[in-house]
């Protein structure tokens, strides 16, 4: 009988665990050592090496492939040709299937669980954490870990608690519900075990969750564990990465997708969304009652979330981000970084990752209002002027000065500015410029180009995305407290703002004027801009494609259309002024994609090899 493939991947792979060195001071052996699975377990040092291997299960969201597909809503529009053997073309024609061992998608492909980034998969690398997390639990459970106290005991079984979880929220967000594994599976009996719902998993995750938020501390480095690696303890799981999932968990749970399935109503599961809040608050108040290492990052240093240059390779993120994965190979962000800008001044070969613009269309004015608000001061004469300024900050726009040094070749001088008005150099071809009027530069400095040349390895830019930082944890908060408590007025019981504040706080940061009062009178006009600020502030950082989906809005109009916009310079360029200030003709917009999807596309399907495995194993609703 077949048994065990989706499952536990082989017990010869988890025998690495024993026979591998840790890529920390854990486990600190000769390469090609061996040790037993009892002395792996027996005391602290050995067995957070064991723990450390499924911290690098985790794919590394912007860089797990040499030009990395990542950005599945109606955020992102890549270049035809080269470009069509993303996973997001795929995504946009429907044709999930695609995600089959697909290279350029973190979702499924050989893996490895010591490999570099091009062999780390959410699929396979979860299920073989989970059982790993497993085996961990049981020998702690039956007394393996002789020479410990109850600290270090303590310490492992939070990690072990909270990784298992943690694949379990990566795999249920794109297949839904599953079996969920509590002990190891025997290698020799056939599976049984059925899927279970997706709330009978999140509560069994959020169980998990707890379990580690009480075992584990705030801050390594304040206890005497920790100071053992002080100041390497950023990557390890600790009480705030717990709670921050935990709430997570909840309001994935509670969202409308979940909590109704793919034919419900787009209402929320409130229990859920109550111990969301809750849960947020109890984090949010520890923030900001100075408790821990966390807090939003100034404005002024706001780049330093995505990518850091000339800083010995550090990784980005500092006090905001909650939850990464290790790097792989930093230095892999130059070709990342040569699909965000026209092939020809990177060395690209032709992808280009270019913002829909209807999405750019988020990005409101800097008075807090949306553009299509009457009272926003938008014009249509002057698109750039008056606006949020993360659009200044994420967004290269008409006009913008790309290159500052010297261009050998007058030819090329026509690629200084950014010329994206109709028929511009910068956006005359779908093959290898951008195909929307606009380019993410995000997550690389202007000058990432082939005549300044301020990237790459010798500038040691490091790009890395953090899974869950402290903007997303006050957003998740004020989406709890509205849906669970029923208003935007609404807050938790152990945090100080409500789901209002806790949206401006994130506004003020950024410079932006607070919620005008006409969205603050309704859930529902509260909602619009909630999930405007989500487009907004966690743009390009792999989130919308889930929130689309969560909130059973994919297949709806306007998120299933990308646009462009095509317009005329007023007048010439004129490169002494700022390009806020420059006016145009003929402002106008068209649809380049309307995605056809249908409420299947809700779920990936699962292979056809695996849900043949045994009956109580399904295919997902329409495939």
């Amino acid at each position: 009988m077949k048994t065990k493939s989706i499952f536990y991947l082989y017990i010869t792979a988890v025998s690495l665990l024993f026979s591998v060195a840790s890529c920390t001071d854990y486990l600190d052996k000769e390469p090609g050592s061996v040790i037993s699975p009892d002395d792996a377990y027996k005391n602290f040092t050995n067995f957070q090496g064991f723990v450390e291997r499924m911290y690098h299960l985790t794919p590394d969201l912007a860089k797990h492939y040499w030009v990395s597909s990542f950005n599945w809503g109606e955020d992102e529009v890549v270049t035809i040709g080269n470009g069509e053997y993303l996973m997001g073309f795929s995504i946009d024609r429907g044709n999930y299937r695609d995600y089959f061992n697909n290279r350029t998608s973190f979702l499924d492909r050989s893996w490895s669980p010591e490999g570099d980034r091009f062999n780390k998969s959410i699929w396979g690398g979860s299920w073989y954490g989970i059982r790993v997390a497993n085996m961990g639990l049981e020998a702690i459970a039956e007394g393996k870990m002789t020479d410990a106290n109850q600290d270090e005991r303590d310490m492992i079984a939070g990690q072990l608690y909270f990784m298992r979880a943690w694949f379990y929220f990566q795999l249920t967000q794109y297949w839904g519900g599953l079996p969920y594994l509590e002990s190891v599976l025997p290698s020799d009996e056939p599976l049984t075990l059925p899927r279970e719902t997706y709330r009978e998993n999140a509560e069994k995750m959020a169980a998990d969750f707890q379990k580690a938020a009480d075992l584990l501390p705030v801050n390594w480095d304040d206890t005497e564990i920790g100071r053992r690696t002080s100041g390497n303890n950023s990557l390890r799981a600790n009480k705030i990465w717990a709670l921050a999932m935990l709430g997570k968990t909840y309001l994935y749970a509670g969202s409308p997708l979940m909590a109704n399935g793919i034919n419900g109503p787009r209402t929320y599961d409130a229990e859920m969304c109550k111990k969301a809040a809750d849960t947020f608050g109890k984090l949010l108040s520890m923030v900001e009652n100075g408790e821990t290492q966390y807090a939003l990052v100034n404005f002024e240093n706001y780049t330093s979330l995505f990518y850091t240059i000339q800083q010995n390779w550090l990784m980005p993120g500092g006090t905001e981000a909650i939850i990464r994965s290790p790097t792989y190979g930093p230095d892999s962000f130059w070709r990342q970084m040569n699909s965000y800008q026209p092939s020809p001044i990177a060395q690209g070969d032709g992808i280009v990752l270019a913002p829909a613009a209807n999405y750019v269309n988020y990005y409101g004015m800097a008075n807090g209002m949306p553009l299509n608000d009457p009272e926003s001061g938008f014009d249509k004469n002057h698109p750039w002027k008056g606006r949020d300024p993360r659009f200044y900050h994420d967004i290269v726009y008409d006009g913008v000065k790309v290159v500052s040094g010297t261009i050998t070749n007058p030819s090329d001088e026509v690629w200084r500015y950014a010329n994206l008005y109709t028929g511009g150099n910068y956006a005359n071809d779908p093959r290898n410029v951008s195909r929307t009027g606009y380019l993410n530069y995000k997550f690389i400095p202007i000058g990432a180009n082939i005549w300044d040349n301020t990237y790459g390895y010798s500038y040691a830019t490091h790009l890395h995305l953090t899974w869950v930082r402290l903007a997303d944890v006050y957003l998740m908060y004020a989406e709890a407290v509205a849906q669970g408590y029923g208003s935007p007025r609404g807050k938790a019981t152990n945090f100080s703002k409500n789901a209002v504040e806790a949206l401006n706080a994130i506004r003020t940061r950024a410079g932006v004027g607070d919620l005008a009062d006409k969205y603050t009178s309704s859930l529902e006009g509260f909602m619009s801009e909630l999930r405007r600020e989500r487009a907004v502030e966690l743009a390009f950082e792999g989130h919308r494609f889930t929130d689309l989906r969560r909130w059973l809005l994919l297949t709806e109009y306007p998120f299933n259309i990308k646009t462009k916009q095509e317009f005329n310079r007023a007048t010439p360029l004129d490169t002494k002024a700022d390009p806020k200030e420059n006016a145009v003709l003929n402002w106008r917009e068209e649809v380049i994609t309307t995605r056809n999807l249908t409420n299947k596309h809700y779920w990936l399907p699962f292979k056809t090899a695996d849900v043949s495995l045994y009956p109580e194993f399904y295919q997902n609703p329409g495939w």
